[in-house]
């Protein structure tokens, strides 16, 4: 699979957006699918929010493994960050998994914008905040949960906040919210299949089959109980394709003469993963920290 460019016009002017926001704001709030974080992780947004403090939502954690996902809470809070001198980001990192069916952690959210958005000279100031992210990761879905009605348009396709909205909580602390945006050029495969799997990329913008295979291996050497228990298998396939051509068949994804058709089989796997029919499942595990 060759680098996969995907970056729709009105991307570039979110990131413009971003970049004139980013130095009114206190904290940057980054959503990250939990189920694969450094994936999800924009190298752009990094850049822009330099020496910001920094919250990571690991969104979506009902869909991810348990134990990998505090593993990753604490890789992003121990992991290293650029010094200052870098022009990067410095050390102020808070990492937080969310749900959705769990709404009291989101409402940690707006208590650590405060602990974050030091105001020597104004303490009393309402602290601003960003969220950013990439597509389909979650950003919507965290402001209407922080405000407990619906103001932003939630969906299952990339790309739905297309402008860039301004909400106040009730402690006083200004969100911003903004189109999700991805990097010009994903140079690591294994990254924008990850992400593909998932949904952050328009199915229509890569090959369904390719990503279902990729996606089918990794369950194979991963989570092969979930995968047997899901398809009510009798034994594990023997490699990628095989596990699609059973999963075609059990769910009659067949052409004429018995043929599986693959873009069925492809299609019932990734919608079983995004749904998290198959269990909880996270497509990376943190690295090992150092020093």
């Amino acid at each position: 699979m060759p680098p996969l460019q995907w970056f729709p016009g009105h991307m570039t002017k979110a990131r413009r957006l971003i970049a004139e926001a980013m130095p009114s704001q206190d904290v940057v709030i980054e959503v990250l699918d939990a189920r694969l974080p450094p994936s999800s992780e924009n190298p752009l947004l990094r850049e822009l929010r330099r020496h910001k403090p920094c919250i990571k939502v690991l969104a979506k954690s009902d869909l991810a493994d348990p134990a990998q996902t505090k593993a990753w809470l604490r890789f992003f809070e121990e992991e290293k960050h650029p010094s200052p001198g870098d022009g990067l980001a410095p050390g102020v990192v808070v990492a937080i998994a969310v749900t959705t069916e769990r709404p009291d952690e989101v409402q940690k959210i707006p208590a650590l914008c405060r602990k974050l958005a030091l105001h020597p000279k104004a303490p009393n100031k309402a602290p601003r905040a960003m969220i950013v992210g990439i597509p389909n990761v979650g950003k919507s879905t965290l402001i209407n949960t922080l405000l407990g009605r619906k103001v932003a348009k939630v969906g299952d396709e990339p790309a739905v906040t297309r402008g860039q909205q301004v909400v106040t909580l009730k402690d006083g602390t200004i969100l911003s919210d903004n189109p999700g945006i991805t990097w010009p050029k994903i140079d690591d495969e294994d990254a924008s299949l990850r992400l593909a799997f998932a949904g952050s990329i328009p199915d229509t913008a890569i090959d369904y089959e390719s990503v279902a295979a990729w996606g089918a291996d990794y369950l194979l050497r991963h989570y092969p109980r979930e995968v047997t228990a899901r398809f009510k298998l009798k034994s594990l396939p023997a490699d990628a394709h095989a596990l699609l051509l059973e999963i075609g068949r059990r769910r009659g994804a067949l052409r004429a003469g018995g043929v599986v058709d693959l873009h069925r089989a492809a299609d019932a796997l990734i919608h079983d993963f995004r749904s998290g029919a198959i269990g909880r499942i996270t497509l990376e595990s943190p690295p090992p920290l150092t020093g």
